[in-house]
């Protein structure tokens, strides 16, 4: 079947955060969130739902279980146990139930900067403290970032941190961590007693030539967090799932999700989470090789047109991370420029970590290729390159 990636689908006036938050006439490029309709059996799976036209409180049944264990085992070679699964409404309220049942206040959680700006919030929503071990960009490996680890071991070494949160694949940086390097993250974080959380939710996102190693494949007592959510577009509709083989910490897990009352799913997350896993594989590999496309149609307008940028290689997500440096006294300045003379929106690293960010954007490319292209050029146009 062939899919229609490049239809342009008019957003503003749905209460659609990505577009509506945005002043008219800017194009945005930030929030992570895709300009596409959802797979064609997710969107045949919500009509048959709301047909029904009652929507009261939803029981999670065993082919939401069946669904999950299937799509992990024949896709990534991940065996399940369905009494591993807690679901919830999404990964960020995934991440602070793990946090909350895992720590203590006044302890550590050791993250990857430059990270995903929600990890700093929600370790520090659960009085935690951010310890950051910042990721090394490397020229011998094709300008991929990649872990410092005499830091990363200093950082689990620290008595106060307990927990290490990975973002796999990264955001904002689009690194999939190799088998090799998931096994050397393991084995230091065990050898200092350090548990391991794994937000997963960008994991079908794909680039050609990487393949994605679930932590939980190196790992058995890593806890994972995921959801179709990212990958399927489907964010609105909250649904997501821990992973956790441990008893007595899903027991703990558990409990934090009742705390923070996030235990109750709407009716249609459920109903797409399965026509996505069951019914939509087709549709996630269509969607990639067009991501890829995007991103190569991408290097080429930089290559081209603004030779100073240094595009970051994208493994996965549909997330670019630019080294802009040399076209901007501070990101931030440059950013809110781009919004004012551009009328494009993206974010500046500094949301990522205000040191490990500075000096980079990032560029959400899942939107139709004409789109993107007509942003890149509306940022040629302001963009100075002398500073």
């Amino acid at each position: 079947m062939k899919y229609d990636f490049d239809e342009i689908i008019d957003r503003r006036g749905t209460s659609c955060v990505k577009w509506d938050e945005a002043p008219e006439g800017v194009i945005p490029m930030w929030v992570a969130d895709m300009d596409f309709k959802a797979a064609p059996a997710i969107l045949e799976a919500i009509r048959k739902r709301a047909e029904h036209g009652v929507f009261g409180y939803t029981l999670v049944e065993d082919d939401y279980y069946e669904a999950i264990i299937s799509w992990f085992q024949r896709r990534h070679g991940w065996t399940i146990q369905k009494e591993s699964i807690l679901y919830t409404t999404g990964v960020i309220p995934a991440m602070s139930c793990a946090i909350k049942a895992l720590t203590m206040p006044g302890e550590k959680v050791l993250i990857l900067s430059p990270d995903y700006n929600c990890f700093f919030t929600s370790i520090r929503n659960n009085g935690c403290e951010v310890a950051e071990s910042v990721l090394r960009f490397s020229r011998n490996k094709d300008n991929r970032f990649e872990v410092n680890w005499n830091d990363f071991e200093e950082k689990c070494a620290d008595d106060k941190t307990t927990v290490f949160l990975l973002c796999n694949p990264h955001n904002p940086t689009g690194r999939i961590w190799t088998r090799e390097e998931l096994q050397r993250m393991a084995e230091i974080c065990h050898r200092h007693h350090v548990r391991i959380i794994s937000d997963e939710i960008h994991c079908e996102l794909v680039m050609p030539g990487h393949r994605f190693c679930p932590m939980a494949t190196v790992d058995t007592d890593a806890i994972i967090l995921n959801s179709p959510t990212k990958s399927f577009n489907i964010a609105g509709l909250q649904i997501a799932n821990i992973i956790c083989p441990n008893a007595e910490w899903r027991r703990r897990i558990d409990r934090a999700i009742n705390i923070n009352e996030v235990c109750d799913v709407n009716p249609f997350g459920p109903v797409a989470l399965k026509a996505a896993y069951n019914e939509s594989e087709e549709w996630i590999d269509a969607l990639n090789q067009y991501l890829w496309d995007n991103y190569c149609a991408l290097c080429d307008f930089v290559a081209q047109n603004m030779p100073l940028w240094k595009v970051m290689p994208l493994e996965g997500t549909y997330l670019v991370w630019v080294d802009v440096s040399q076209s901007c006294y501070t990101v931030n300045t440059y950013c809110d420029s781009l919004m004012e003379k551009a009328k494009v929106w993206v974010n500046p690293g500094t949301m990522y970590g205000e040191e490990s960010g500075e000096g980079y954007i990032r560029i959400n490319i899942a939107c139709p290729r004409s789109r993107m292209m007509e942003g890149l050029e509306r940022i040629k146009a302001v963009t100075i390159y002398d500073k």
